[in-house]
């Protein structure tokens, strides 16, 4: 599966960008319904989308670099960060009433004007025999209205679909399994069958998000939450509450409770490695540098690795070592002098 972003470009240079990506072994593509030169993660403000007619003209260009190449079984992946997105680059081209064009121009926070208002430079709509001037930024881009981004999530997902998408994918801002379901039975009132990609991504504070959540439910539910303070429900304090259980018990039940509700047909997880390895190599400094010393790396480390049979105890071996014993015996015969004889101490992980 190969991340194409948001093309990196317009449609044709999507088309090229796939056909590189595809020749180089991608079976799937996923591709997101920002702006390419204002791209920005998923996660963080400033998310600035496109109108359809460019986002489907990439869906487009995206299959046309499967066909071309004869495969026919291509996966194309649509996300939109619209939940999250505030902002537009683009007022949507009209063709007719109540087209995408349209509908997309129907969530912009416009302000209604007279002729007499109006200021050289500016930008109006007719909408409903009125005339608005859509409220733009300092820095040229359109402001969409506050609250609408569910909305705008579930047009666009059936839009993807529509154009030729295989799977949706939908960022949000939390993970919560009510939000993804709601927009979903909102897709597939128009798709039943869609099915959607949910990236469990570390940039939430899944502890914080879940105890929050179990903290409202409990309030809605009338029950006593006097020991808990919502604002400060990371602390740790609370690790071995009854809160904290049940919080930690709905993280483990989120893959099952959002494919059975929301009909997730896979979940990624974005990062793991970066979080995994930064974590890891804290605690081994601190262990080995403090009173642990070597044993900071024996037992945390290498201990863990023999009784769990990770290969990569035998880093040598791992490394070609063996691979390099081959090629000098081949080359050289028996004047080899190769590296896995019998004082290789990758021996004592025998």
């Amino acid at each position: 599966i190969a991340d194409i972003d948001a093309g990196f470009g317009n449609a044709e240079a999507t088309y090229l960008m796939a056909k590189q990506m595809i020749e180089a072994g991608a079976c799937a593509l996923q591709i997101e319904n920002q702006v390419a030169d204002e791209k920005q993660c998923g996660h963080q403000d400033g998310k600035v989308t496109v109108p359809h007619a460019d986002f489907h003209a990439k869906i487009r260009a995206l299959r046309h670099a499967f066909l071309e190449l004869g495969i026919d079984n291509g996966i194309i992946v649509a996300r939109t960060d619209s939940e999250g997105a505030g902002l537009t680059k683009e007022i949507a081209v009209v063709n007719e009433p109540g087209d995408s064009g349209d509908i997309y121009n129907s969530y912009l926070d416009v302000e209604e004007v007279t002729p007499e208002e109006t200021a050289p430079g500016d930008v109006l709509i007719s909408r409903d025999g009125k005339l608005v001037r859509p409220k733009r930024l300092p820095s040229g881009l359109y402001q969409f209205r506050s609250g609408t981004g569910h909305e705008r999530c579930v047009f666009d997902c059936i839009g993807a679909l529509n154009a030729g998408a295989d799977l949706l994918w939908i960022e949000t801002a939390v993970p919560t399994v009510h939000e993804i379901k709601g927009m979903m039975d909102d897709v597939r009132k128009v798709h039943p069958d869609a099915k959607l990609v949910y990236n469990n991504s570390p940039s939430f504070n899944w502890t914080l998000n879940f105890r929050q959540q179990t903290y409202d439910t409990w309030v809605e539910e009338g029950k006593d939450v006097s020991a808990y303070d919502r604002n400060n429900l990371m602390s740790a304090e609370y690790d071995e509450s009854e809160l904290s259980a049940v919080a930690d018990e709905r993280t483990r039940t989120f893959q099952a409770d959002t494919a059975r509700e929301a009909n997730v047909f896979h979940h990624l997880i974005t990062l793991p490695t970066y979080h995994t390895t930064a974590l890891s190599v804290d605690n081994l400094a601190q262990n080995y540098f403090g009173d642990m010393g070597m044993l900071g790396y024996v037992a945390g480390v290498q201990r863990k690795e023999i009784r769990q049979g990770i290969a990569c105890v035998k880093h040598q071996n791992m490394s070609g070592s063996d691979i390099g014993d081959d090629h000098k015996e081949y080359f050289a015969g028996e004047r080899a002098l190769k590296a896995g004889g019998a004082k290789n101490t990758s021996n004592q992980f025998s």
